[in-house]
């Protein structure tokens, strides 16, 4: 007969059970509460239903939100990730000298502050002194009054991200090529298999559930954009969501609903819009594994 266990186990879950509970368990149900109502202040608030999810269809400023959140999204994953790849490969062969300075270098941008990253770009991309115009103008001749922060905002956020974050993604992609079973690379060689064969046949299938990782983390990560347009633009006249709302993202929408307006209801919808958004990508993202395991 098997003997129960005894209390040890409960009073060692406890405190993880109780913490999960009221930070995790407890947000999640009363901010779908929240989503069904419209809150005018501190502890004034209608019951509306789902009137806050059929706003949000027909409301501009999310679809504005949502258009900028996804093109910054798809230059992170189309930009930003294939740059991470090359450079892993080149920093990952053998030959080349110096591969662990240049790994840092490509990774320093890590140990800068998010605060003091977005204080450079907003100098770096000013008109007439910032650094990226008088190299354009000095290189192509370009016009010193390239307006990055008034016109160009989300090609200036996706380049900024470039420079905070390949390195990083960088590192993911550099531990998975060490991983790489050489001998399937050197059995490739010897079938008189080219670079490219080699690369899209035997070392791009045994990356691929790193680089799936990598991918959902670049989606989470973009969807959740915040701190760097609003550190940016925050010190413009513009606001932290920059000229005619052009850095507005999903998630400064969601703050500005919630801590500059007061309505939680509406940014509890917004906040279970997005997080709906992020289950369906990690759901695909396990079926895409799965997949790739049968």
């Amino acid at each position: 007969m098997r003997e129960r266990p005894g209390p040890a186990p409960y009073i060692l879950l406890a405190p993880f059970l109780l913490i999960f509970a009221v930070f995790i368990v407890y947000p999640l149900i009363r901010s779908l509460g929240l989503a069904t109502e419209r809150s005018f202040g501190p502890g004034t608030s209608d019951f509306v239903g789902i009137k806050n999810f059929r706003l949000l269809l027909i409301d501009p400023l999310f679809w504005k939100a949502a258009r900028n959140t996804l093109v910054f999204t798809l230059g992170s994953v189309f930009i930003q990730l294939p740059l991470a790849l090359l450079l892993a490969l080149a920093l990952n062969r053998p030959t080349l000298r110096g591969r662990s300075f240049y790994r840092l270098i490509f990774f320093s941008p890590q140990l800068v502050g998010l605060v003091f990253s977005g204080m450079i770009a907003s100098l770096m991309f000013e008109k007439r002194t910032g650094l990226i115009n008088k190299t354009l103008h000095g290189i192509f001749g370009f016009s010193l009054d390239y307006p990055w922060l008034q016109v160009h905002i989300m090609p200036m956020l996706i380049i900024t991200a470039l420079w905070m974050y390949v390195g990083f993604n960088m590192v993911y992609f550099l531990a998975a090529l060490q991983n790489v079973d050489r001998s399937l690379t050197e059995a490739a060689m010897i079938d008189g298999a080219s670079k490219a064969q080699r690369f899209f046949h035997v070392t791009l299938p045994a990356i691929r559930p790193v680089g799936a990782f990598v991918v959902l983390l670049s989606i989470i990560g973009s969807v959740q954009l915040f701190e760097l347009p609003f550190i940016i633009f925050s010190q413009t006249p513009y606001g932290g969501a920059g000229p005619d709302n052009g850095a507005l993202t999903l998630v400064m929408y969601l703050y500005r609903e919630a801590f500059e307006t007061g309505d939680l209801g509406y940014a509890s919808a917004l906040g279970w819009i997005i997080a709906v958004f992020l289950f369906l990508a990690g759901l695909g993202q396990l079926v895409i594994t799965r997949g790739e395991k049968a």
